[in-house]
């Protein structure tokens, strides 16, 4: 089927280029001008993926992402001209699952789209799945993982750090960003913190067996989730 896209922004010329373009690529587009056309749409539900502009009229794009992650799942990529860092670690810690500065070319809009879209359909086949192929559940509300019908006893940071790894699939997240969007504070290169948590968090994956989960270190980098394909 069509994936199902809710996508804000207030320029209408970007609006409609980016309207026409999903359509293009088979999309059912649903455009809104404001903050407030999109809440209303997004109480009705049935979208596979909303991208948001931050800067909007009315109800601005992290607003809305307060009130979607309250009570739905359903991936979101932030779009704004504010690039700093600053303004992408705030959109991470409150939900978005990724954060394109504007301008943007639409290669790596799409790259990032199917991205995320190939991300919920794995997440989707595990669940038909279910316990017994030993995939990797994610209770949001518990903020806890589950293997196999065994919880791993998270505590929030850990969580936080595994869903954060999780929704960059094959990058390299630097400390210092893991540290902000995590810990909520600045990375120093004396503060252990992160690695304790790291070593915590493997150590509990692999009590439940979870070993296909893993966090490997990058040198100079930081951290990236790999996960092995279940036989």
């Amino acid at each position: 089927m069509s994936p199902r896209l809710l996508l804000t922004e207030d320029d209408l010329n970007l609006r409609q280029d980016l309207e026409h373009h999903f359509q293009r690529r088979g999309f059912q587009v649903h455009a809104c001008e404001n903050g407030t056309q999109a809440l209303a749409a997004m109480e009705q539900g049935g979208f596979d993926l909303m991208l948001l502009d931050i800067m909007l009229p009315g109800i601005d794009g992290l607003s809305l992402l307060d009130t979607l992650r309250r009570h739905q799942s359903v991936p979101v990529m932030l779009m704004s001209a504010l690039g700093a860092e600053q303004d992408r670690i705030s959109g991470f810690t409150r939900g978005a699952d990724d954060y394109l500065p504007k301008p943007f070319s639409l290669a790596e809009l799409d790259a990032r789209v199917d991205a995320l879209l190939r991300r919920v359909a794995l997440d989707r086949r595990r669940d038909e799945q279910g316990s017994d192929s030993g995939s990797l559940t994610f209770d949001q509300e518990r903020q806890d993982v589950i293997h196999q019908g065994r919880n791993a006893g998270l505590t929030g940071s850990e969580f936080r750090l595994l869903s954060t790894l999780r929704a960059h699939p094959g990058e390299a997240l630097s400390k210092a960003f893991l540290y902000q969007t995590v810990l909520h504070r600045a990375y120093t290169r004396l503060d252990r913190g992160l690695d304790v948590h790291v070593c915590n968090l493997r150590r509990k994956l692999t009590a439940i067996g979870a070993g296909h989960v893993q966090i490997q270190s990058v040198r100079s980098q930081g951290y990236i989730l790999v996960e092995a394909e279940l036989s």
